[in-house]
């Protein structure tokens, strides 16, 4: 089963999810806000694609933690604040049987899927 992890109303999460329908792609959504996610789900991408790829230092979600938040980001303190907080989650992440894929663009789902 595909499922694509994000959060509702994210602008890229919408556009990996319209992407997906014109392909005719079957996936289940999974909302990081209203359905949560496991320290088991979190690690297992860490072990797949590295925390440092998962955290978004970019985002909003980012900039509003404290100053001593951020300093010092090692994994174990990146998986915990992305636990806690997973807007801190770069989106999309979806994965498939084969593959886990982090972040959208057209290009790149469709050379992976």
């Amino acid at each position: 089963m595909t499922t694509l992890y994000g959060i509702k109303n994210c602008d890229t999460v919408k556009k990996a999810r319209a992407w997906l329908d014109a392909q005719g792609i079957a996936y289940q959504f999974h909302d990081f806000r209203k359905d949560g996610l496991t320290a088991d789900v979190l690690e297992k991408w860490d072990a797949l694609l590295g925390w440092e790829a998962l955290l978004n230092k970019r985002g909003t979600s980012w900039r509003k933690l404290d100053e001593s938040q951020r300093e010092g980001v090692d994994r174990d303190k990146a998986l915990a604040l992305m636990l806690e907080h997973p807007s801190l989650i770069k989106r999309p992440v979806l994965e498939t049987e084969a593959k886990t894929l982090i972040g959208f663009d057209s290009d790149y789902y469709t050379t992976e899927l």
